[in-house]
Formats: C-alpha cells, sequence, structure tokens
C-alpha cells in the first residue's frame, strides 16, 4: 500500500483526537448525529461555521476577522463555531483551539449529497480536503436529504465502520474519502466507486421584483450522463447502497501533459 497520512499510533494511552466540522453550521441535527456517532472512539472537538456554508468550496476569509464561541458540550465533545467558512474552521482548529494535530478529521453529516460534481462546489468536502493537504486523514460524510428533520439513523453503522477502519490503518497518503448515504431507513452496504460525470441543468430560476427589476435564485437538477454504469456512485447510491470515492486535492491532469506540450510547442 502506499505511505499513509499521519501516523494513526497515539501512543501510550492518548486516545485518538477527532476534529469534526460541517458546513451546515453548529446547530444542524448532522453534525451532532456525527459527533454521536464517534464520540466514543477518541477525544472529538467540533469546530463549525455559525451559520449554513453549502456550496463555498474550499473558500476562506481573506479580508475579514474570525471569531470563535465556544458552545456548551456535546456528549463530550467540545463544540465552537466560528465566523467563517468550513476551511476556516479546519485551519483556526488547527491554530488555535486544538492541543495538537488530529488523528483524524472529519466532515458532516451533510444534508443533501455530494456525490457526482458536488464534490467541487462542496464546502463539506473542501474542510475534508483541506485537512487530507495537510497531512491528516480526512472523510466527508453526506446523506440524501436536505430535510434537516429526518431521521439520520441509516448513516449509523456506515460512519462507525469507515471511521473506525481508517482510524485503525490510515488512508493512502494524499487521498481522502467522499461518503454518500441514500435516503432511507437502512442502507444496503458499501460500494467504492469513482464520482458520476453529468452537469447541471435549469440552474437558475427567473423573478422579477415589485419594481419588475430582474433577480435569480439557484435551483436546477444534476443530470447524470451515465445512470447505468456500476463504476459511479450515483448508480450505487440510487441503489440503496453508501457510495466510497477517494478524491485527492491535487487536479493534475499529469496525463495530459505531453498533449498539452504538442499543443504549444
Amino acid at each position: 500500500m502506499e505511505s499513509m497520512q499521519h501516523d494513526m499510533t497515539t501512543g501510550g494511552n492518548r486516545r485518538p483526537l477527532i476534529l469534526i466540522t460541517n458546513d451546515d453550521g453548529i446547530d444542524a441535527p448532522g453534525i451532532h448525529e456525527l459527533v454521536a456517532c464517534v464520540a466514543s472512539m477518541g477525544d472529538v472537538v467540533a469546530v463549525a461555521p455559525d451559520g449554513a456554508c453549502s456550496g463555498q468550496s474550499s473558500a476562506i476569509s481573506v479580508n475579514k476577522v474570525l471569531t470563535v464561541t465556544e458552545h456548551a458540550d456535546y456528549m463530550g465533545a467540545k463544540m465552537y463555531s466560528v465566523s467563517g467558512t468550513p476551511v476556516d474552521c479546519v485551519k483556526l482548529a488547527m491554530h488555535a483551539l486544538l492541543d495538537r494535530k488530529p488523528d483524524l478529521i472529519l466532515s458532516g453529516i451533510n444534508h443533501g449529497s455530494n456525490s457526482g460534481n458536488n464534490v467541487i462546489y462542496s464546502g463539506t468536502m473542501g474542510a475534508v480536503l483541506e485537512g487530507c493537504m495537510v497531512g491528516v486523514p480526512s472523510i466527508g460524510y453526506s446523506y440524501h436529504s436536505h430535510n434537516q428533520q429526518c431521521d439520520l439513523k441509516a448513516c449509523r453503522p456506515i460512519v462507525d465502520m469507515i471511521t473506525r477502519r481508517v482510524l485503525e490503518s490510515g488512508l493512502p497518503s494524499d487521498i481522502c474519502l467522499n461518503v454518500n448515504i441514500p435516503k432511507g431507513e437502512s442502507c444496503k452496504g458499501i460500494k467504492v466507486t469513482r464520482a458520476a460525470r453529468g452537469y447541471w441543468t435549469e440552474e437558475y430560476a427567473d423573478y422579477a421584483d415589485p419594481h419588475g427589476r430582474p433577480f435569480y435564485w439557484l435551483t436546477g437538477s444534476f443530470h447524470n450522463e451515465e445512470p447505468d454504469n456500476p463504476e459511479t456512485d450515483l448508480y450505487w447510491t440510487d441503489r440503496g447502497y453508501a457510495s466510497v470515492v477517494p478524491v485527492r486535492p491535487d487536479q493534475s491532469a499529469v496525463d495530459s501533459i505531453g498533449d498539452i506540450k504538442s499543443i504549444l510547442d
């Protein structure tokens, strides 16, 4: 196996340190469910945005100050909110709030799918990619329902199994995981896949204000170009399985260097 991210040994009786974040905000049910799922696995610290930050990708706050608010502990976990993005939360946690480098970074449980090309836009996965870039095994968990009152019990066995395995074995260097869990009361199993190819259609709805000035609201739907391909995440989540997509922050198209050289030479 490739070299592994971060030494997972904790030394002596020290428990693993698990940093949790999300893009739905510190009050979202998903982050509390994630804390509950992993509370027994280590020392847990949750650092999340103070409000919803969906679609923030890997955005960072450049021209604003960041403030931190401490909240009541939840199931033994320290809880903090940050006036910034999910990536701000990871960076600030490691700079100012944690007493050592975390052994694991988890993001979620996101309310809504991050399958297909959603990984490009996702604040959930932006935080995961940030953790990966600093050498910490990192996992993003998403549940395919935007309803924040939905029952997340289908996520529990998936989160438990994957988190325990990664704590025990680590991940290949420069690889993080994008885990998507289908909507429903239970999950049939886990499939390791790639992201489905597709694109968004009808992305904006057109409106007019009382003065007749146009404005636009983000909407649309994802068009899956390969719905019958069993190599993809959406194929399996549509069939009741959780998908696990290995993701890397480095998006260099190394296999195309020769082609680009031939164009530019």
